[in-house]
């Protein structure tokens, strides 16, 4: 009935002898992962393995999602669905003792496996309804991280949400909080083309799910339905984005992303998805009309007392000597402020170093108009941080935004020389902030503040190699400031080409230098993600194409072809690559022409009959066209040509005078069609 792993203990008093589902192969493998590999070793074997389903259940990413949380070895957790442990790891060196509820025993024997060192972790097998009635009351925390939308499958009956939620209540010690992290199913990926989470299926959600879906996510609104049902009187939402499973950013609803913040959409690593408008400029609009809330992708939501924190960034997908999270809080009835934390023993020294940065940048700069936001050190027995002071105004790449949103590129030069001649003071000083970006700084009035510094060096650095990597990662950030060319920041600093490239290089190598031998989140999405596809690609090519690929029939008694009297064939286009038709072609006409399409092409005729008898295309003058015409091999009856149009008003003609005639003549036409760039079908037709 009880199974010890390394320190984890297994109960299987409740398990009902069988998994009643499971990703397969896919967990023998995981098993076998964590088995043989320690936790350093899962990010090698996630870049290796290129696969969705291990780097969602080995990324350490995954425990962002409670990282940020106050826990501390007094509390008690209980997670619901631990599933393969992501999440129960992070508790358990958090808390004092965690408890875990999962219906399978495999995904519980990885989580045990993965996690064998620890010795305040209790995994209960089975489901959760049968092993409810044991738990205690005394939780501090109960997390349910991506569960609660299983709670039909679960709980059952028609209120299971509700049921669900008040099993768990009673389970919470006085002051307990329950934490729900949960897509939306008004979520703005899934409007502009990613497919449900859960269903695979486009728009599933936000058309209300299917009666037999299995699952169900709410919109806020809806959660909150459930909780006042519920008798909640105290609950508070929080963000997460991209969303809960690999999110970067969190904001809370005293703390809302503002204009240009929410630029990093492309987190699809599952499945494809299609691109029906871009996401941060409707990020944007929704942001400054005060929609965010109900338009973001995942929630947190926490029943129970408000956190002192208000928004958090984990920048932990770098180098470990380098992953810091990063707070804003407010305690009490204080002042808000900023604090960095280090996520690992060896980002200490990271820590250090910028309140180290604060005295040499307040140094370099006295006396200048640039401000440097007050750095320090704080330390406890239990870690160090440090705080910075919460400053207003607005960040400056906002404010370039504006001028060019306006089509005002002087009033964004103007910020950008304000910019060189405030940055640029002092510049012998042997320190110099590399990250000098436009978003690092805030400005408020006359008032220019340098908010983020952590990457401060000690030495200087060219005035123009900083206002040029710059303007090269605003540009970067967004394709909307694209229509700002780099060529006259350049001359505005006097920076030649040669130079450019120096600088370039010298960004990618700090990038290197801040992911050590990681890759970035931004990599692995490319090697693992599912293609992204752009409808209006598809619907400017069906224009196109219903302009271009129509088939022009003309008829030559004689005299000629002319437009008079020239047809278009309906439905000619049997598919995007194939032409099949059937002609019927009066008495006296002497030759036919065919026009296959308004575009270079290559046509390969595969089958043409004059009134059921193959037409001889290989004799002389029985074919002719306006583009070369190639033979497979050559000619005769088993070689069908093929003919390189060099040309957007291609043709072919058949002399029908020297084929035996009827009353009635029908010739049947199937021939293979690929649009070609003018200047290649050009060159292939150059005989050689």
């Amino acid at each position: 009935m009880t199974e010890e792993i390394g320190k984890v203990k297994l109960d299987y008093s409740k398990y009902p002898g069988k998994d009643y589902y499971s990703e397969g192969a896919l967990e023998d493998e995981l098993l076998d992962i964590v088995k043989s590999k320690s936790s350093a070793e899962y990010g090698a074997v996630i870049e290796e393995r290129k696969n969705w389903s291990v780097l969602y259940h080995l990324s350490p990413l995954r425990e962002n999602i409670v990282e940020w949380v106050p826990m501390n070895k007094s509390s008690k957790v209980l997670e619901v669905g631990s599933g393969c442990g992501a999440i129960t790891g992070v508790l358990a060196r958090k808390a004092g003792s965690v408890t875990c509820v999962e219906l399978s025993k495999k995904r519980s024997l990885i989580n045990a496996h993965r996690h064998r060192g620890c010795d305040n972790i209790t995994i209960h097998v089975g489901n959760f309804k049968d092993i409810e009635p044991d738990l205690p009351g005394d939780f501090d925390y109960i997390c349910l991280i991506g569960v609660f939308e299983y709670g039909q499958s679960y709980i059952g009956g028609e209120t299971a949400y509700e049921d669900f939620l008040k099993l768990l209540l009673p389970h919470l010690a006085e002051g307990g909080r329950i934490l729900i992290a949960i897509e939306n199913k008004y979520g703005l990926k899934y409007f502009a083309g990613c497919k449900e989470d859960h269903l695979g299926t486009y728009f599933s959600g936000i058309e209300g799910y299917g009666a037999d879906s299995g699952v169900r996510t709410f919109g806020r609104n809806g959660l909150e339905e459930i909780f006042r049902t519920c008798g909640v009187e105290e609950y508070h939402f929080y963000y997460p984005y991209p969303d809960y499973k690999f999110m970067t950013q969190m904001y809370g609803d005293d703390y809302l992303p503002g204009k240009g913040e929410l630029s990093n959409n492309l987190r699809n690593f599952d499945r494809d998805r299609m691109l029906l408008f871009d996401e941060k400029s409707v990020f944007d609009g929704l942001t400054e009309e005060g929609l965010f809330p109900l338009f973001s992708n995942s929630y947190l939501a926490v029943i129970g007392e408000e956190f002192e924190t208000k928004y958090v960034k984990y920048s932990n997908d770098r180098a470990p000597e380098y992953a810091v999270r990063t707070e804003i809080a407010q305690k009490g009835q204080g002042s808000a402020f900023v604090a960095k934390y280090p996520m690992t023993s060896e980002a200490g020294e990271h820590i250090r170093g910028m309140a180290a940065a604060y005295e040499k940048l307040e140094e370099k700069y006295r006396g200048s108009r640039l401000e440097i936001n007050h750095c320090q050190l704080m330390e406890e027995e239990d870690g160090l941080w440090v705080e910075f002071e919460f400053v207003g105004g607005r960040p400056l790449s906002e404010l370039m935004d504006g001028c060019l949103e306006r089509n005002d590129p002087e009033g964004f030069y103007r910020y950008f020389r304000e910019y060189v001649e405030r940055i640029g003071y002092n510049s012998e000083y042997p320190a110099a902030d590399f990250d000098l970006i436009f978003s690092n700084l805030l400005v408020d009035g006359d008032k220019w503040t340098l908010i983020d510094y952590e990457w401060t060096f000690g030495k200087p650095i060219d005035t123009k190699e900083l206002a040029f990597r710059a303007i090269y990662c605003y540009l970067l950030e967004d394709e909307n400031r694209k229509k700002l060319q780099i060529e006259r920041a350049m001359g505005e600093l006097s920076v030649t080409e040669a130079e450019a490239e120096k600088f370039k290089a010298a960004e990618r190598e700090f990038q290197e230098f801040v992911t050590g031998s990681r890759k970035p989140m931004a990599v692995l999405r490319e090697e693992i993600g599912g293609r992204v596809m752009m409808p209006q690609n598809w619907i400017d090519r069906y224009e196109d194409s219903d302009r271009i690929n129509r088939v022009q029939i003309y008829e030559d008694r004689g005299e000629g072809c002319f437009e008079d009297g020239s047809y278009f064939v309906r439905n000619a286009y049997q598919g995007e690559n194939l032409i099949e038709m059937e002609l019927s072609v009066a008495e006296g006409v002497k030759r036919l022409r065919i026009d296959p399409a308004f575009a270079a092409c290559s046509v390969k005729i595969q089958e043409m009959t004059w009134n059921g008898e193959r037409v001889p295309l290989e004799k002389r003058k029985v074919l002719t066209a306006n583009g070369r015409i190639l033979w497979s091999g050559g000619r005769g009856e088993a070689y069908c040509p093929s003919i390189v149009f060099p040309t957007e008003d291609p043709n072919l003609c058949i002399s029908l005078d020297k084929l035996e005639a009827q009353t009635e003549n029908r010739l049947h036409v199937r021939m293979e069609i690929v649009r070609l760039p003018l200047a290649m079908a050009q060159d292939m037709a150059v005989r050689r």
